[in-house]
């Protein structure tokens, strides 16, 4: 299972100044540490905050930036200016730090005391301007941040830095993701191609190249024994066809499943990948195209791409960093075929075999069938439908000049009908705010014909890690239309072509 368990800080950084005092700074002090203690105590945030010594000096403030930069257990920071802290003493902090930032703009107490208020207090408690101070040195800066303004009481203002610790979790996962491609990308397909370089420099992300036949070797490799200690597992988790099962006329195809399953992951974990992709043109000496083992995978929280797709791969195991111990799942997946009526217009998605089982609440039956394509074995894979739910389907795509991302929210609903002859995982989606408008949509963004379909990410999440790395994010909503939507596309593209940030 990819690595989750290293420890993470959020690093708290309290702005002042010494012009006030011991006695005004010792307050700013105690009263920025309960704000950490507040929100560690709301027990819904995903890594711990870390509170810092109040910063009153440009040395000071450089030096807490570039320790966050440089130690491995600080993977953002949050800022916030108690008092006034003139903003110039920022410029070189600001300017050195590597990782993001959140302005919390924010005041110690909810309510004014109204009928005690001196200038005592209000030379205490001037967030309110001096944050703005502030946030104006990270606009000159132009720096990538989140801005959030209210109380530490407040269950959105818990909400929204929820989100963003996960967007920053989301950009961690990216800057130290390895990715195994085993072949190269599918022949003549544009969508999955892509410049691997522009890749690690804009999402950090590192793309390695593998003959499959080293796969193939590893296979061989497998014992006995750690395939029947994966195929019991099987037949405890899942619904196994009777003819995969100990005894059963093709159980042999399982436990060829269970080898590739048990050789890819241990490739992963000897590389130190959280990613992989494989390519039904490029098998090499496999006898089947990998299904089962890739979706057990998936369900481990690695990343997937088909047909050499690394860059769905990569998302998907971001998606699935940032929203680890979320509700729902999160999975590779493809829109397959359409139902244009009668009723309302839907999405069928599924494919050729590697849909991530993260995404139902059934009980998924493996069972084995033909697959006309790639010149193999039949495969074992396994079959569900995804459990009704609202959720998003998100691509990645490389426009040349930069990277983009569109997503579209949907509804999960059950099939019209049974699928009784579909031998393969599916999920059945409406598309936000319609079949036509979603598919028109994303076809002028140039969207990706495979997505990560997550029913666990929030679009603050996904538009914060979009701001993280300074990458484009069309969202197609509910109030989407075409029109709007092709002139966003239009100014967003003389946006990228002027500041010429985003690809290196």
């Amino acid at each position: 299972m990819p690595n989750n368990d290293e420890q993470r800080e959020i690093w708290f950084l309290t702005g002042s100044q010494a012009l006030y005092g011991e006695e005004v700074l010792s307050q700013v002090a105690s009263q920025s540490q309960s704000v950490v203690d507040s929100l560690n105590i709301s027990n819904n945030l995903p890594i711990k905050i870390v509170w810092k010594s109040v910063l009153t000096t440009p040395e000071a403030i450089k030096k807490i930036c570039l320790d966050a930069s440089s130690d491995p257990s600080c993977i953002g920071v949050i800022t916030w200016m108690h008092t006034f802290s003139p903003a110039k003493m920022w410029i070189a902090g600001l300017s050195a730090l590597q990782v993001p930032i959140l302005h919390f703009h924010t005041q110690i107490n909810a309510e004014l005391p109204w009928e005690s208020l001196d200038m005592d207090f209000m030379n205490l408690n001037q967030a309110a301007h001096g944050d703005r101070e502030h946030g104006h040195i990270q606009a000159r800066l132009n720096l990538p941040r989140k801005i959030i303004a209210g109380h530490v009481s407040d269950s959105l203002v818990i909400s929204r830095i929820t989100h963003w610790m996960r967007a920053v979790i989301g950009w961690h996962t990216a800057q130290n993701l390895k990715l195994a491609r085993f072949g190269d990308n599918m022949r003549y397909v544009a969508v999955t191609d892509g410049d691997k370089t522009s890749a690690q420099i804009t999402l950090g992300i590192s793309i390695e190249a593998y003959g499959v036949n080293e796969l193939c070797a590893a296979v061989e490799a497998v014992s006995e024994q750690e395939i029947d200690t994966v195929v019991a597992e099987y037949e405890k988790v899942f619904d196994v066809a009777p003819e995969l099962c100990k005894g059963g006329a093709r159980h042999n195809s399982l436990r060829y499943q269970a080898s590739i399953e048990i050789a890819l992951e241990n490739f992963l974990k000897r590389g130190g990948f959280s990613a992989f992709t494989t390519n039904f043109e490029d098998l090499g000496n496999l006898k089947q195209l990998p299904g089962l083992a890739v979706q057990r995978l998936m369900a481990k929280g690695y990343g997937f791409g088909g047909e050499g797709d690394w860059k769905t791969s990569a998302l998907l195991r971001i998606i699935k960093s940032m929203t680890t111990g979320s509700i729902g799942g999160s999975s590779f997946m493809e829109d397959y075929t359409y139902h244009f009526g009668p009723g309302e217009p839907k999405v069928l998605g599924a494919h050729m075999l590697e849909v991530c089982p993260s995404i139902t609440t059934q009980k998924p039956r493996c069972e084995i069938h033909a697959l006309g394509i790639g010149g193999k074995e039949d495969p074992v894979r396994l079959v569900f439908n995804a459990t009704p739910s609202k959720g998003r389907v998100v691509g990645l795509m490389d426009l040349g000049d930069r990277f983009r991302l569109v997503s579209n929210d949907i509804e999960i609903v059950k099939p019209d009908k049974e699928l009784k002859n579909l031998p393969v995982a599916s999920a059945v989606w409406k598309p936000m705010p319609s079949l036509s408008t979603s598919a028109e949509s994303w076809i002028y963004a140039g969207g990706s014909h495979h997505t990560v379909l997550s029913t666990s990410l929030d679009i603050e999440t996904l538009n914060d890690f979009a701001n993280i790395l300074n990458i484009e994010h069309l969202h197609i909503s509910e109030t989407t239309n075409t029109q709007d939507f092709q002139r966003e596309i239009r100014w967003n593209g003389v946006y990228h072509k002027l500041s010429n940030s985003s690809r290196a």
